[in-house]
């Protein structure tokens, strides 16, 4: 499996899976994106305030993950998309996509609703079948968090219907990203550290 590529930190950190060869074409085909993607993950880490004092729109892990790939070049992107029949032309934009740099497409989905995933994975398909996106990245938690979230008395705020790793897994394996090469990362307990409130 080409997961093997990755940073033995990173895979045991995280909940890695991959599908269609994405770790191979990101490494080989997009090193630089690559390198960023390895680098986030290896310098992330969950912070305890992060969880106890919840953002505003944007969760704090959003906004780390966000600001740290935009500062290399990343951008959060609208695609502007057209159909024409018989000359009649329809504008058919995309959901904005997180971050993005060349060819590759990343989400975070940290604490949203689940049926966000339908949304990623949709706009992934959409964007690999017109030949914008060569690989779909999504950053997201592991379930296994929820016992964190518990002991920090914010259980109720990352419910069973909100985005975790066993909410996503099935509808991709469900054919939601169709022939996208994927990519997910889920942000497990090992990366959780204690800081100063």
């Amino acid at each position: 499996m080409s997961i093997d590529l990755l940073p033995t930190f990173i895979r045991e950190h995280y909940e890695v899976h991959e599908w269609k060869h994405a770790c191979a074409i990101l490494k080989e085909d997009f090193p630089h994106e690559w390198s960023d993607i390895v680098s986030l993950l290896t310098e992330f880490r969950l912070k305890k305030s992060w969880i106890t004092n919840p953002g505003g729109r944007k969760s704090k892990v959003s906004g780390y993950i966000d600001s740290y790939l935009y500062e290399r070049g990343w951008t959060e992107k609208e695609f502007l998309t057209q159909v024409i029949v018989d000359g009649n032309e329809t504008d058919t934009p995309t959901h904005k996509v997180d971050c993005f740099r060349n060819r590759i497409a990343l989400e975070i989905e940290w604490n949203n609703k689940d049926p966000f995933y339908d949304r990623d994975l949709n706009n992934f398909r959409l964007l690999f079948d017109l030949r914008a996106i060569s690989v779909g990245v999504i950053i997201t938690r592991c379930d296994d968090l929820q016992d964190i979230f518990n002991k920090a008395g914010r259980g109720t705020s990352y419910g069973a219907s909100t985005t975790h790793m066993s909410k996503l897994l099935p509808r991709i394996n469900g054919g939601g990203g169709a022939g996208c090469p994927l990519l997910t990362f889920g942000i497990s307990k090992k990366l959780f550290v204690e800081d100063d409130e």
